[in-house]
């Protein structure tokens, strides 16, 4: 099944839309972590960490499982986890200038965040975010 030029501009426009809503939870957590800070989080560094932990975190996680099964076998996928999760905590610690209970919070108060605005959109218009973005 070919997707046309069309087809191709609808899956852009969907995945930029995502990103940009998926960065709103981000940008609220960095504004409350780093609110004491003379230099607040702004929009477009929570939308270059959701972007930039997301390519790290995949990066980091093929990269990790591939290297390391040689090594533990299937154990490998979890230890990659944990070090993808820890990339992403790093990118989080890089763009918003936190420490890493900084970045833990930030990515925690994100989650809850999340799970809110997307119960507050299968409450208004009935529309979900893709499971994966949540864990109910």
């Amino acid at each position: 099944m070919a997707l046309g030029i069309a087809g191709i501009f609808i899956v852009l426009i969907a995945l930029i839309v995502l990103w940009v809503v998926v960065s709103i939870p981000v940008y609220i957590a960095a504004r409350v972590v780093t609110s004491e800070r003379p230099r607040k989080a702004s929009f477009g560094q929570a939308m270059g960490a959701t972007l930039g932990g997301a390519i790290v975190y995949a990066i980091v996680l093929v990269g990790a499982s591939f290297f390391l099964s040689f090594l533990l076998g299937p154990a490998a996928v979890i230890l990659a986890l944990l070090l993808a999760v820890i990339a992403w905590l790093a990118v989080y610690r890089s763009v918003f200038g936190v420490g890493w209970l900084g970045a833990l919070g930030i990515a925690i108060l994100a989650a809850i965040v999340l799970i809110i605005i997307n119960v507050i959109l299968v409450a208004l218009l009935g529309v979900q975010l893709p499971s994966f973005f949540h864990p109910f």
